[in-house]
């Protein structure tokens, strides 16, 4: 996973002496109802030990109330409030150089008697997150956020600890619309309020309005009670009034994180520390984020992709890699260039399986370029069918960047080609350990549907991690297939829309060399039924470039 390092610090010295101002708001007694006593908060510098006694640097002190008789608890950072029921809270102080505050807490009994006591906490701040960022969040103050849920994978989650699993999950398309989350609205404030509007029909944010919220169960329950029956593990349309908490940025690790105040989420709640990691954002366009963070349980991480734009408006893919280091033209006539492409030959028991027809051959009638084309003929000769796959392993294997070609797909039953890169350390660490990324598959039994997918272990062969699109005119005219592979996220798209992502990290098989393969299969397990009246087909590839 990319960090941030680029950031500075935070240094943190605490010292606090605590004076505790029992104060009984109520009679102690009536009847049955109690006011809380002898209340204790205990505050704690994240990260402190014996080589640290001012804690890690972030900023963030934890803090740790009870009280006799106590069913509840409210802490007062000034102008910031937070509920925390079970007394345990997190807050981030910011501002710059040695500053006195003052924290209240009060606990809440039967009935809701309260008791108060005040602590004072000195803290040390030297960190200010970049200008940059902080535009980025709050635009010209009324900028508001949304999960993109027209793109794929932008709501998911993974194992904590980086080793990927099979219950790995990423959301399609609007897959999550009857839940709540996607009409929930996020404003971050100038002056460190956050806003979360629960129905964006809502257009004052200063008037309370019940929507509904998405959040996993039983953490939900942490927002207060409810009748909803859950779904699996979610708990969908809980109804919650729009509300609004504090924010701010810290950098713990050199990691930007978003910090909420209270029980401030985005997108599904997960309960935990409300700390959402900037996983990415330096290789988006200003208007979209990558934001992680990990669940109350610690089970799971979980991601989303934010954008302040409506859904429809225009959003262009921008690309990180425009220097074009790699390419193949195909502009001149015969076999591919020896200088940039090697050949697999023979039947799939030299290894592509899948149940495959084809035999592979390096002959003109089966690979060929002309008229500044490569063409890669599938024919029927009787007996079966013989086809061809190109490759550049030990010409060129490379690591990251774009990878773009044009292509015009066959049409018929039982076609199957495929542009797609494969990890150079196969037979060493043979698949899927090695990695697989398909940015281009069509099969002729599905006419215009165009497929990408990550292979990898734990989600490979039919437990791949993929989606697809249309293109209605992708036998017929030329379109560019390509892919964005970055140390932090993996996008496949078609004539520039991004259709798939995945979010790359060191536990997944995409940060060494790859190299690039185009073939044309027949039949097998994805190819599906031949047509009985096959003779041949070919694929059609303009040109294909990388670049870094």
């Amino acid at each position: 996973m990319k960090k941030y390092n680029n950031f500075i610090n935070i240094s943190l010295l605490a010292l606090f002496t605590v004076f505790f101002i029992a104060c009984q708001d109520e009679d102690q007694t009536f009847g049955e109802i109690l006011a809380p006593t002898n209340i204790v908060v205990v505050p704690e510098i994240a990260g402190q030990d014996s080589a640290n006694p001012n804690g890690d640097g972030s900023g963030m002190v934890t803090f740790t109330a009870t009280a006799d008789n106590a069913l509840s608890y409210k802490y007062s950072f000034g102008a910031a409030q937070q509920n925390a029921p079970s007394g345990v809270t997190t807050f981030t102080f910011s501002d710059l150089g040695v500053n006195t505050y003052t924290v209240v807490v009060v606990a809440y009994g039967v009935g809701g008697v309260s008791t108060s006591t005040t602590i004072e906490v000195d803290v040390l701040a030297t960190y200010s997150p970049p200008a940059d960022l902080l535009a980025t969040l709050v635009g010209d103050g009324s900028k508001t956020w949304r999960i993109k849920s027209e793109q794929n994978a932008h709501f998911g989650l993974g194992p904590v600890g980086g080793t990927v699993q099979a219950e790995w999950y990423q959301a399609g398309p609007e897959e999550k619309s009857a839940t709540g989350m996607y009409d929930d609205r996020y404003i971050f404030n100038a002056d460190g309020t956050f806003t979360h509007i629960t129905n964006s029909t809502n257009d004052d944010p200063t008037v309370d309005v019940t929507g509904t919220v998405f959040g996993r169960d039983p953490l939900i329950n942490e927002l207060g009670p409810h009748n909803e029956t859950p779904n699996g593990a979610d708990i969908e349309n809980y109804p919650y009034q729009d509300y609004s908490e504090s924010w701010v940025i810290t950098a713990p690790g050199g990691i930007e994180t978003i910090n909420l105040t209270g029980l401030g989420f985005i997108g599904y709640y997960t309960g935990g520390n409300h700390k959402y990691e900037l996983f990415q954002r330096t290789e988006q366009p200003p208007n979209e984020l990558v934001l992680r963070t990990t669940d109350g349980n610690s089970e799971f991480d979980w991601w989303f992709i934010i954008t302040s734009e409506e859904e429809g408006a225009s959003n262009d893919f921008q690309s990180i890699y425009n220097n074009l280091v790699w390419q193949d033209e195909f502009d001149v006539n015969g076999a591919p260039d020896p200088e940039k492409w090697t050949y697999d030959l023979g039947t799939g028991d030299n290894g592509w399986g899948n149940q495959e027809l084809q035999t592979y051959t390096n002959n003109p009638e089966n690979i060929i370029i002309e008229d500044g084309m490569l063409k890669i003929t599938a024919k029927a000769n009787g007996s079966g069918y013989t086809s061809a796959r190109i490759k550049t392993e030990g010409l060129y294997e490379f690591t990251y960047g774009r990878i773009e070609a044009r292509a015009k797909l066959p049409a018929t039953a039982g076609t199957w080609p495929a542009m797609w890169m494969l990890g150079a350390d196969y037979i060493t660490n043979p698949w899927p350990a090695c990695g697989e990324i398909d940015y281009m598959e069509h099969v002729g039994n599905d006419l215009n549907t165009i497929h990408g997918t990550l292979h990898y272990p734990g989600m490979s062969a039919g437990n791949a991690d993929g989606n697809s699109t249309t293109v209605d005119t992708a036998t017929s005219e030329f379109h560019d297939y390509s892919v964005e592979w970055t140390p932090d996220v993996i996008k496949i798209l078609v004539d520039g829309e991004v259709y798939h992502t995945v979010i790359n990290s060191d536990s997944l098989p995409f940060n060494s060399n790859f190299f690039l393969i185009l073939n044309m299969a027949i039949g097998g397990t994805f190819g599906g039924d031949v047509d009985p009246a096959f003779t041949e087909e070919t694929l059609e590839i303009e040109y294909i470039r990388v670049y870094q």
